[in-house]
């Protein structure tokens, strides 16, 4: 390979941050083609992964990394949600979460490229597909090493876990992740509030935030929240609040 072909992805190399993939598809648009891609692999620039994707030879990815690609290079809406953007912005102290899988969210149509569901991640996640995926304003970056992600935020976050409950997640638990929420924005909260499909999350996040007795609480409007009609029993055997017709349980009553 001539020297300016070397220097041409060796400067490109230098703009993208170590540990993350690189997408064939990406190293099109900025004028790389499929030809010159082989020559890096055979040259020993780049190593696949898998199909249309690549890493330095020699880097170390993490999912994370793959993440990157999705976010950055193909501009996809998929990111970390529920107890894990949690943890990430230290709301999970309290909830023992060290063997969880990292918690994907994605719209309800996304699939996951094959080159990332057939990577050997280190890290195990999980991937859910839902109408509570979190719109661009409930996103916020978070960090990872030399770049950043968007992740979910707070607000929508809890909502997330709130629309697991009791099945997937503990209402304890959420109780006590609600409980560390004293610095939520009202105005964001009443538009995801209102936007949220999830009847259960929304009863629960208004009786959980209520009872914590947070002071952005008061600026909600709950008369623009659609709360459904009809009861809804979470939990057997429990106490049943009639301002939120929902039964939880009798310890949190």
């Amino acid at each position: 390979m001539s020297t300016s072909k070397g220097e041409k992805i060796n400067r490109l190399l230098q703009k993208i941050p170590s540990g993350t993939v690189i997408l064939s598809s990406w190293l099109v648009q900025q004028g790389y083609s499929h030809d010159l891609q082989q020559k890096y692999i055979r040259s020993q620039w780049l190593t696949p992964i898998g199909r249309g994707a690549y890493k330095r030879t020699g880097d170390e990815i993490t999912i994370y990394g793959g993440l990157y690609a999705l976010e950055k290079q193909t501009n996809k809406n998929v990111h970390i949600g529920g107890l894990s953007a949690l943890d990430l912005q230290g709301y999970a102290h309290y909830i023992a979460i060290t063997e969880k899988p990292v918690q994907l969210y994605a719209d309800e149509k996304f699939k996951l490229p094959s080159w990332f569901k057939n990577y050997n991640w280190t890290t195990p996640y999980t991937l859910k597909t839902t109408r509570l995926s979190a719109p661009d304003y409930a996103l916020v970056s978070y960090n990872f090493n030399a770049y950043g992600l968007n992740i979910t935020s707070p607000t929508q976050a809890m909502l997330q876990c709130l629309d697991l409950v009791p099945d997937e997640m503990d209402m304890e638990q959420a109780w006590y992740l609600m409980e560390s929420m004293n610095n939520l924005i009202p105005a964001q909260a009443q538009k995801l509030l209102e936007q949220c499909p999830s009847i259960k999350a929304k009863r629960l996040f208004l009786f959980f935030a209520e009872k914590a007795g947070h002071k952005w609480f008061k600026y909600l409007d709950i008369n623009k929240i659609n709360l459904g009609s009809g009861k809804r029993s979470i939990v057997k055997n429990g106490t049943y609040i009639k301002k939120y017709k929902i039964t939880v349980p009798k310890t949190l009553s």
